[in-house]
């Protein structure tokens, strides 16, 4: 007996390849119907006996494509339509004598990835009507998120709409045996976007640009390049006088580049790289990883990661940069030599002048990089929406929290956390483990990212920046304007940090008016904590380690290393670290030394001021700092780690001055996983009534003869305290699971250590992996504060 039923698949699974899929179900199973995109997802009509229809939904999630994610399948039964066969319907086609009437959007759009290995092929054969073609694309690879304009995904929504596409492309566009089959995004040189080199007046250069750029590089030039999210700084790595000059055009002194290769096999000898490390670089989100440097590349690449420890690595992601190494190759014909070693590395760092938001636009990039860049590789598929590139650090084990209701979207062959988050996963959703308001929350100042609930979902937006000026005011804006039109969302309330003028804040309170819905003032470390306890489905009481740098308070104070009982919207301090002066204010985050005078003075030891500062920093004037110390002028205390990183390095001699955020702190990490383990300070802290104290540690960092003993002594001795400062409160208090938040935990020897610390212990250590411990994740925390407030609201 015949049955018609009607499913409605939710989750990732538009621009996927999703509906041939279904397609080729369906037909192999002899039913009949139609698929189609919607507003709410896939939908899918279709007839035949009742058991090929069961069969259909069970097999459906094993047919579907690996980029796809499915969040739900739910059948109806639905009134018999005269098909003869299974079709594939237009998203603008209603189905056929029926209006199912308008859903809310609930799918969502996938992000952008990297070059699939049969469009790579493509790529590189001269017999393809692609080859050397930098902008094609199909449904397992290219931009997804950055050419949306709105939901439902199609062509028409995207910025290749302006391309109608040539008798070849609408051919396999048409065929869904085709993996073109409705790719949005698909081109070729006959009927897609044009490329063209122009040099730095903006002048086409005549000739290939592919060969043009590449000997712009090779000449120590500077390029910018277009990419997925926006416009690329390169030049050749191998050319101090070239990254010098980089570095002066673009004014950043000291802080690391990334470097571009074009595979691993071209990684040995200067980056250590694991088999998680691998499954990073070469999977579709082609993000830039952290691998060790080893000892040749300090020489090989000078100036590059200046002091650090690692360096930041990507592979190819676009056919453009392919191309580059596809030329300097000699240009092979085939892609076998995709896998073999190549001398071409490249930095590639984002073209963003004075730290405002990443170049998007061809005019826009003609004008903002006027002055760094030599030429400018450009085409003409518009960016709707700037995405820098996502930065993790991963690790080669399997991660399970057996205490976690969420299954997590990651491989399980590797973990990974994200430093920052952007290209290749944004706008992944991050199932929640209940339904509630939606809900936006717009993160603080340093890193901004904001995030917007919907249902059971938080969409994490992408790095936006610190709001220090108003170009990445504007961006966060945007930002702001794009996710709530996309997803459709009018929000029930608006998250923000406690602090009045983070302009995040003062954005949120005008949304909020706007909207004629409560504002929301979340404290930063209780979101720090909270974003932890969203990612991992937690919904009962955790106790919270909140590292960071300095963040507002709910007693007005500067906190940054706190001790916290959390239980959603409810959050108790049960304890903090030793307060340190800060003289000057915001100026000691940025002259370390001042911190570590400060430490010595709290000591009792002011009197040895002089002498370690005449041994550390020479020709450094103490000035006034001591007296300021005296009299508690324009000394705020705080209890933040991140200071007393930096007071560490200062203490040691590292670093007097920042010339970047965290520099310091990242400089002592560096040293300290050169010198590798060290014996801890079992004497180095006191904790006494939940206050933890690292005084003795850091007294003796002040006379230490060898700063890279220091710095992993220093490691190992904070680990070994904060654990006991842990298990001290869940003794007390009876919880075992523990989230760990805050930007510190960005310091892998710190997360690591910890983990593995808490688990000897017997305790259940939950750390961020999809959102960033920093405040790149902190909207997500407020989010979910927010929710449960205007839920708990009369």
């Amino acid at each position: 007996m015949q049955e018609a039923r009607r499913f409605l698949v939710t989750g990732l699974v538009q621009g996927v390849g999703f509906r041939p899929a279904v397609w080729h179900l369906a037909r192999e199973l002899g039913l009949t119907g139609w698929v189609r995109n919607g507003p709410a997802g896939v939908d899918i009509h279709l007839e035949g006996p009742a058991t090929l229809l069961d069969d259909f939904a069970t097999r459906l999630p094993g047919a579907a494509p690996a980029l796809a994610r499915i969040d739900s399948l739910k059948a109806t039964d639905a009134a018999r339509q005269p098909h003869r066969d299974f079709r594939i319907l237009d998203t603008a086609v209603a189905s056929t004598g029926e209006n199912p009437g308008r859903h809310p959007v609930s799918t969502a759009i996938g992000p952008d990835l990297g070059v699939c290995p049969d469009c790579l092929a493509e790529l590189f054969d001269p017999a393809s009507r692609r080859y050397r073609y930098p902008l094609l694309a199909c449904t397992h690879c290219g931009p997804r998120y950055t050419v949306t304009r709105q939901l439902p995904y199609s062509r028409a929504a995207t910025s290749l709409a302006p391309f109608p596409l040539c008798p070849a492309c609408s051919a396999e566009y048409g065929n869904p045996a085709d993996r073109r089959f409705h790719a949005e995004t698909m081109a070729c040189p006959d009927c897609g976007p044009a490329h063209r080199l122009l040099d730095a007046s903006g002048q086409p250069l005549p000739g290939d640009p592919v060969a043009g750029a590449l000997a712009l590089l090779r000449q120590g030039g500077i390029l910018a390049l277009k990419g997925l999210g926006g416009f690329h700084l390169a030049c050749d790595a191998r050319n101090p006088a070239a990254v010098a000059r980089l570095r002066q055009r673009k004014n950043r002194e000291a802080k690391p580049f990334a470097l571009l290769a074009a595979n691993l096999a071209s990684l040995a000898g200067w980056a250590s790289c694991d088999a998680g490390a691998a499954q990073l670089l070469q999977g579709p989100a082609r993000p830039i990883v952290l691998l060790p440097i080893q000892t040749k590349s300090e020489t090989l690449f000078p100036g590059v990661a200046p002091g650090l420890a690692h360096l930041g690595v990507m592979l190819p992601a676009t056919p453009m940069q392919w191309l580059l190494f596809h030329e300097a190759a000699g240009r092979p014909a085939s892609s076998g030599w995709t896998s073999e070693p190549q001398e071409l590395l490249l930095v590639m760092t984002s073209a963003n002048p004075g730290g405002e938001p990443l170049v998007t636009g061809n005019t826009e990039a003609q004008e903002r990089l006027a002055g760094i860049t030599d030429a400018c590789w450009l085409h003409d598929r518009e960016i709707v929406v700037r995405c820098d590139d996502s930065v993790v650090r991963g690790e080669s084990r399997v991660e399970s929290n057996p205490h976690s209701p969420l299954t997590t979207h990651h491989s399980p062959l590797t973990f990974h956390s994200r430093l920052r988050h952007g290209r290749g996963y944004t706008p992944e959703a991050i199932p929640l483990t209940t339904d509630g308001p939606d809900v936006l929350a717009l993160g603080a100042w340093l890193k901004n990212a904001i995030c917007l609930t919907r249902g059971r979902q938080a969409f994490l937006s992408q790095h936006i920046g610190s709001l220090d000026n108003a170009a990445t005011y504007t961006f966060l804006e945007e930002t702001v304007a794009h996710l709530l039109a996309t997803l459709e969302v009018r929000p029930a309330a608006v998250a923000h940090d406690l602090h009045p003028d983070f302009p995040s804040t003062r954005l949120a309170l005008e949304l909020a008016e706007r909207l004629e819905v409560p504002a929301c003032g979340i404290a930063h470390h209780h979101a720090h904590i909270a974003a932890v306890c969203c990612e991992h489905g937690v919904t009962g009481p955790v106790l919270g380690l909140a590292l960071d740098g300095v963040g507002l308070g709910p007693d007005g104070g500067l906190w940054g290393g706190e001790l916290l009982r959390v239980q959603g919207s409810d959050c108790q301090r049960l304890g903090h670290l030793a307060h340190l002066a800060l003289p000057g204010g915001d100026k000691a985050a940025r002259e370390p030394w001042r911190l570590a005078v400060a430490l010595l003075h709290r000591a009792g030891a002011a009197d040895r001021v002089p002498g370690w500062l005449a041994r550390r920093f020479p020709g450094r004037d103490l000035g006034p700092l001591l007296a300021m110390l005296d009299k508690g002028i324009n000394c705020p205390p705080t209890s933040s780690l991140g200071r007393l990183f930096d007071a560490a390095a200062a203490l040691l001699g590292l670093r007097a001055e920042n010339c970047y955020e965290a520099q310091a702190a990242m400089e002592l990490e560096a040293l300290a996983w050169r010198h590798g383990p060290a014996a801890p300070d079992a004497n180095g802290f006191l904790i006494q009534e939940g206050r933890l104290d690292l005084t003795p540690l850091l007294l003796g960092l002040a006379e230490e003869a060898d700063p890279a003993r220091g710095a992993a002594r220093f490691h190992t001795t904070l680990v070994l305290a904060l654990s006991e400062w842990a298990a001290w409160a869940a003794a007390k208090s009876g919880l075992e699971s523990i989230a760990l938040g805050g930007g510190c935990l960005q310091n892998g020897l710190l997360a690591t250590g910890l983990e593995q610390s808490l688990r000897q212990r017997g305790l259940h250590p939950l750390l961020p992996r999809q959102a960033p411990a920093g405040d790149g994740g902190l909207a997500l925390g407020q989010a979910w504060i927010a929710r449960q407030l205007h839920m708990e609201t009369p």
